[in-house]
């Protein structure tokens, strides 16, 4: 619009400057916030980095290895290097914050096998891994230390479950690991928390620790065996296979046994126990008296193998304990003695002689006749076993005694061995046979029965019996015309035969019937002869009187005087 004055001015807009951050620093900005943010985290988590100092490396990889405490991760490895004098291996470790209070010099490192440690399996992660570190600290106050020598074994483990810890005496450590497991009737009732390696040139003692309130179930005279692996044994009743579980076949694993009425105290902390191969040792091994034999042997021993069986009856009653080789002086030949200990409370009733000294006992076994003899068992096998067993018409002996050894006289074997010496017998019999010189005399009789078949005296011999026959021929041919007319006659004979047969019968039957034993007159004959005895007496009377008194012919008789 325009007006006198002139046109009035337009209003002009005026610009508001304010300073502000440009939206494309704002990332960049959030970045380094979060990186400073997880350096410090890192930083603040980082605990001090510590070296160790190994014999090898064993599988430790840089960047990959941990350094474990109970399963919980205190530290990677960061470098693997090998010293500078060749003769160890030093390995750079970063651990972490919650490490850095544990790490006085007096923790303890080793090098644990992947996957497998104190009875646990941790995955197949782990397995993969490779090997770790293993670490200890001390329940007790150290200084701080930053370098450490690595242990080459593992320590012995403690442990805060109730509980008894035995030891455990064995040649040899076997499959049995660190943290393997305990059984007692198939439960597992304990672990083991190391071995101790300060006698290692007799034994290793196993640290085998039995929780409550199974350690109560430990007796004096309890029994401990090596139940790693499997146990496949041919028995008469066909294969029997024997596993405990399988975390004893992976760590190994110790089974241990007591008897159903127990007769000994409960064994204490610390107390010392043998550690068997298998369950057939440790329960051959018994519960009762021993008692340790030797005999001498002067044959083979071949098959004869320490840990074979000693039997009484066939049954099992001790164990070979060692075979040697020895020159005897007093007989000037070398024989083996073999040793062996007997179990006395297998037999029973041996209960019942508790107050005998056993040496009486096998003195009395000894002058019965019972001697130590090597037999093989089977056919099969070449395995040998002694065998305690009566011979009879054995030689008297007696039982000698070598220090707390009784020597038990010894006799050939029995059993399969002596069917394989009576063979052996008949074979050395048949080849002492001279063949050679029965085949020759066979060869001379037979000529001599050739020559004299077939010389003149057989043939004149022949002839002349020819020409017999030719007569008995003859004869037989002119008897035979000369009886036929008799033979003819035969059966007219036999009619009038058996005529006169039926007469005589006849004959005997009248004859039965008139002077049978039922007839008339064999009546009168029973009644005449009294009456002729009778007679025979009156005449026997006279003759008497008339001997005596002629005159009674003349005179008669007179009643005066004595007749």
């Amino acid at each position: 619009m325009v007006g006198q004055s002139g046109p009035v001015p337009l209003p002009q807009a005026g610009a508001l400057r304010r300073r502000r951050i440009p939206l494309v620093w704002i990332v960049p900005a959030l970045t380094a916030l979060i990186a400073l943010w997880l350096a410090w985290d890192t930083f603040s988590k980082r605990g001090p980095t510590i070296t160790i100092s190994f014999d090898s490396g064993a599988g430790l990889q840089a960047g990959q290895s941990q350094l474990k405490f109970k399963d919980v991760v205190m530290g990677t490895v960061k470098t693997v290097v090998v010293a500078p004098d060749l003769t160890k291996v030093i390995v750079t470790v970063e651990t972490v914050a919650e490490a850095k209070p544990l790490l006085t010099d007096k923790a303890i490192f080793w090098i644990v096998k992947p996957g497998i440690f104190a009875g646990n399996i941790t995955g197949l992660d782990t397995l993969l891994s490779g090997a770790y570190i293993g670490m200890m600290p001390s329940t007790e106050k150290g200084k701080a230390a930053r370098d450490f020598v690595g242990k080459q074994d593992p320590p012995i483990l403690e442990t805060v479950i109730p509980g008894t810890t035995f030891m455990l005496e064995t040649r040899k450590l076997g499959s049995i690991s660190l943290g393997a497991p305990i059984f007692y009737r198939g439960l597992e009732v304990g672990t083991v928390l190391g071995w101790d390696l300060k006698d290692m040139a007799r034994h290793v003692t196993i640290h085998a620790f039995v929780r409550a309130p199974f350690d109560k179930y430990v007796r004096e005279d309890s029994r401990f065996w090596d139940a790693s692996g499997l146990s496949i044994k041919l028995a008469g009743s066909g294969v029997e296979i024997q596993l405990e579980s399988i975390r004893a076949v992976l760590l190994g694993g110790i089974a241990f046994a007591t008897q159903a009425v127990p007769k000994s105290p409960v064994a204490t902390g610390g107390q010392h126990f043998p550690l068997y191969a298998n369950q057939e040792a440790a329960l051959s091994a018994g519960f009762g008296r021993v008692l340790y034999m030797r005999s001498n042997f002067s044959g083979s021993v071949a098959g004869l193998a320490i840990g074979a069986d000693v039997t009484l009856h066939g049954l099992k009653i001790g164990e070979v304990t060692d075979v040697e080789l020895v020159y005897n002086r007093k007989t000037d030949r070398i024989e083996a003695p073999v040793h062996y200990r007997v179990e006395a409370d297998r037999i029973a009733g041996a209960a019942a002689v508790q107050g005998v000294p056993l040496g009486t006992v096998a003195t009395e076994m000894v002058k019965h006749g019972f001697r130590a003899t090597l037999q093989a068992p089977s056919l099969i096998s070449s395995a040998k076993i002694v065998a305690i067993e009566f011979v009879p018409d054995a030689p008297a002996e007696d039982l000698e005694r070598d220090g707390d050894v009784f020597i038990m006289p010894s006799s050939e074997g029995g059993g399969f061995d002596s069917i394989t010496r009576s063979a052996n017998e008949l074979l050395s019999k048949i080849n002492r046979i001279d063949f050679t010189a029965i085949g020759n005399s066979i060869a001379s009789l037979t000529k001599g029965l050739d020559d004299t078949i077939n010389g003149p005296q057989v043939k004149k011999s022949l002839a002349a019996l020819e020409a017999t026959m030719v007569d008995v021929q003859d004869v037989a041919r002119k008897l035979d015309v000369g009886s036929t007319p008799a033979l003819a006659r035969l059966p007219e004979i036999s009619a009038q035969l058996e005529e006169t047969l039926t007469k005589a019968n006849r004959l005997a039957g009248s004859l039965n019937n008139a002077y049978g034993n039922d007839s008339k007159f064999n009546r009168e004959i029973d009644r005449l002869l009294p009456q002729l005895n009778d007679t025979a007496r009156s005449f026997r009377a006279l003759a008497d009187l008339l001997s005596r008194h002629p005159e009674a012919l003349i005179k008669g008789r007179t009643n005066t005087g004595k007749e």
